[in-house]
């Protein structure tokens, strides 16, 4: 790679901080400063120019109290903000021909040279790609890994809806972003085709509802193997979905309350609500049998796992959801234990939905579960981003809120 190459890389790097930070008129000068000295031609001069203008254009978003804004318009910057970010790193994707160029490769843009398995991250970080195979089976996967940090660090398993990917589940969810941030290991399985042909988990299978068997098996044993191999922390590994996802999460964490400090549900349903797929096509219309039977134990599998430890649960799901209903939402917080805690509501809105956030806390005042109920949202993940597919921008944005519930909540010793 020559020297203007590695320069510039690193400076996009650091334009990158600077823009999280707020402080985008550093940025834009340092962007424009690092291209021209590269002297990228055409296309370049093209996406720095846009690059430039993207950054200058968040600069009230960035400082709202010296552009004048109220304190109503000032509320929904932060959202601005992070869309702009999301546009402005687009707009850097544009200029991966020229680096590779300048690097003097084709093709190996802004890999690792000679690993086409990592990719160098625009969030920071690496996003790479694994495999993964232990005695209930195998599956592919992409783990992010965030910039160095000392000490043991917490770990997310996120697993994507039906025709979803890896990578675009990150990009939906922004959660790369977020994680880099607080510096968090987030791995992403993916589903096989020759699994299910539409790549959903099979949640409603039996086979892969239970403890070291199936999927869940896969996941749980995914989830320890990268314990092993990177410095996890093991009392904080937690696991999120949508969809498909989402139901399949709450099998595993249900399946594993020693391995999983808490789950997160969107738009999902509740663990072993089905045992075939006539019936996981009912509970995705109507809501799962026995939902409304006391501790949340629902019609099928539920029951055969062992249900003497709550997992704490955070579950998003939009009252307008026509694939799968909300009624589901209500058997997921009932299965997480809500009838014996004390809920505490309050009502918000966020760039254009309005929502309904409940927390439940324990007799000692610390919350074990969260609901987010949001009108006129449907089979969509809140707050995401439109780069990625089943995304609602306008929302309350359930990464960050995920990520908060999961960082209140650790196992009180390693137990595997």
């Amino acid at each position: 790679m020559t020297d203007h190459s590695s320069t510039l890389m690193s400076d996009m790097a650091e334009a990158t901080r600077l823009t999280r930070a707020g402080r985008l008129a550093e940025a834009a000068a340092l962007i424009q400063r690092s291209l021209g000295a590269a002297g990228l031609p055409g296309a370049g001069g093209t996406a720095r120019n846009e690059i430039a203008a993207r950054l200058e254009g968040l600069a009230g978003a960035a400082d709202p109290r010296s552009q004048g804004y109220s304190d109503a318009q000032a509320a929904v910057l932060p959202e601005r903000l992070r869309d702009g970010i999301d546009q402005m790193m687009r707009s850097l994707r544009t200029l991966a021909p020229a680096l590779n160029g300048l690097a003097g490769g084709e093709g190996r843009g802004m890999q690792r040279e000679g690993d086409p398995s990592v990719d160098r991250s625009s969030d920071g970080g690496q996003f790479v790609a694994r495999s993964f195979t232990n005695a209930a089976g195998a599956r592919d996967y992409k783990l992010f890994v965030p910039s160095p940090r000392p000490g043991p660090r917490p770990l997310v398993v996120m697993l994507h809806g039906c025709t979803q990917s890896p990578d675009d589940f990150a990009a939906g969810t922004r959660m790369n972003l977020l994680a880099e941030e607080e510096g968090i290991y987030v791995a992403y399985p993916r589903q096989s085709g020759r699994a299910n042909a539409q790549r959903c988990w099979n949640w409603f299978e039996p086979a892969d509802q239970g403890r070291e068997m199936g999927e869940t098996g896969i996941i749980a044993g995914l989830a320890r193997a990268i314990a092993t191999e990177h410095p996890i922390d093991r009392s904080r590994i937690y696991i999120a979905g949508l969809s498909a996802g989402g139901a399949a999460a709450a099998n595993i964490a249900r399946a594993y309350p020693d391995l999983f400090a808490a789950v997160g549900v969107h738009s999902g349903l509740a663990a072993g609500c089905a045992r075939d797929l006539p019936s996981a096509l009912s509970a995705m219309r109507v809501g799962a049998p026995g939902s409304e039977a006391p501790g949340g134990a629902s019609g099928f599998g539920a029951g055969s796992v062992a249900q003497s430890l709550r997992v704490p649960t955070i579950v998003f799901h939009g009252e307008g959801d026509g694939t799968v209903s909300p009624r589901n939402a209500e058997a997921v917080l009932a299965q997480a234990g809500v009838a014996g805690l004390t809920p505490r509501s309050e009502r918000g809105s966020s760039a254009g939905h309005s929502y309904l956030r409940t927390r439940y806390a324990d007799e000692a005042g610390r919350v074990q579960v969260e609901s987010w109920s949001i009108q006129g949202a449907g089979h969509a993940w809140a707050g995401g981003s439109a780069t990625g597919s089943y995304t609602d921008p306008n929302g309350p944005d359930a990464s960050r809120a995920m990520l908060d519930f999961f960082l209140g909540h650790s196992l009180p010793s390693r137990r595997d």
